[in-house]
């Protein structure tokens, strides 16, 4: 993407990340079998989309949120149960944990990946919760190896939120194949994006995508003989399973691109008063590149003065929002809390191109020049 100093760089660009995508040969191909829900796309993505993540099964479902909260279903999470998850990851979780009556418990995060502490999960899991999510936080897989072991031992299933994270991995398995399963949105934005919403869960267990299956079509055991309590309408379209087969593909080459545009900023931010992302790995997919900064509206106010959309990932922690009472209080999670009051969010996506990257990295350098920093 050329842009010019007048243009204004978006944080994410359908234009840029979708301009080489064939898009009519799919559509045409649902458009012509005259089917519209659970057919043949559909089986053939979750067969392709579980083969990707080095998963057994896939089940896809209507988004995320709906991958997350008929997972916590699948695994017999009732109303009043605990839940451990972070609280800085924009309350998409926790959303799923009320929407069961179920409660969440928030643990605090790691200073440098801003993903779960393994340390604090130790001493949650004395309280003995019936799952826990981990959240991969803008694309950084979390210490899953090490939070699995440690649930493991306590019998806890872990839900991997992978919403930000498709295709990152570690030491040869993928996001969503560490825990009992892992929860996936397709929402436009996402690294593996659809036309609309969608979702997906995959999981090596065929019990739990029995279970799974069954609630995202009303908790039916067989057609109208309603079997399971909390069963809902929760499927993914022929035509969105369409697009993300023709984009599947492209995943990971677009992933080599986030990851790039990342190493750049990277290089071109190291002797800044920023904290910048950790990882350039494979276990790093860069579906947002956040940066910490002091004094975040100036800092994003001179951007926007330069044309460089920002935004904030995430700016209340979940604890802290109105909506519901939380027996957990401002400073109960000083790091979590710290972030959400100095993360930024950068334009990173495919097609971003040399003179889009050479506009964001001269304007963050301006602002510390000029802010004497």
């Amino acid at each position: 993407m050329n842009t010019t100093m007048t243009e204004i760089i978006p944080l994410f660009s359908a234009r840029a990340v979708n301009s080489s995508v064939d898009f009519l040969t799919p559509i045409n191909r649902v458009l012509n079998s005259y089917w519209y829900i659970l057919g043949e796309e559909a089986t053939a993505f979750e067969r392709e989309f579980a083969e990707y993540c080095r998963a057994t099964l896939c089940v896809s479902v209507a988004n995320g949120t709906d991958a997350l909260e008929l997972g916590l279903r699948a695994l017999d999470v009732k109303p009043g149960a605990q839940v451990i998850l972070a609280a800085n990851a924009g309350f998409y979780g926790s959303a799923a944990v009320r929407s069961l009556g179920a409660i969440p418990y928030y643990i605090d995060v790691d200073p440098v990946t801003l993903t779960m502490s393994t340390a604090q999960l130790r001493e949650a899991l004395k309280a003995k919760p019936k799952a826990l999510i981990v959240t991969h936080l803008y694309g950084q897989l979390a210490d899953i190896e090490t939070i699995v072991e440690i649930a493991d031992q306590v019998g806890v299933p872990v839900i991997e939120d992978c919403a930000q994270a498709h295709g990152a991995k570690r030491n040869g398995k993928q996001a969503g194949s560490f825990g009992t399963i892992g929860c996936f949105s397709f929402y436009p934005t996402k690294n593996l994006g659809a036309l609309g919403d969608g979702g997906a869960v995959v999981t090596n267990d065929p019990s739990l995508a029995t279970r799974l299956k069954q609630f995202r079509q009303y908790g039916w055991s067989t057609k109208y003989q309603v079997e399971l309590v909390g069963g809902r309408n929760s499927r993914l379209d022929e035509l969105q399973a369409a697009i993300l087969r023709e984009k599947l593909p492209c995943l990971d080459p677009w992933n080599g691109e986030r990851r790039e545009i990342a190493r750049q900023y990277n290089e071109a931010f190291s002797d800044l008063p920023m904290a910048c992302p950790s990882s350039l790995g494979e276990d790093y997919v860069a579906h947002l590149y956040v940066v910490q900064v002091n004094n975040r509206d100036a800092f994003r106010k001179y951007l926007k003065g330069l044309g460089v959309t920002t935004d904030v990932h995430y700016p209340i922690p979940d604890h802290l929002q109105t909506a519901y009472q939380c027996d957990q209080r401002q400073g109960t999670l000083p790091i979590s809390e710290y972030a959400c009051g100095h993360v930024v969010s950068l334009p990173c996506y495919p097609g971003l191109g040399d003179e889009g990257i050479k506009r964001v990295t001269q304007a963050v350098q301006g602002y510390f020049k000029q802010a004497g920093d």
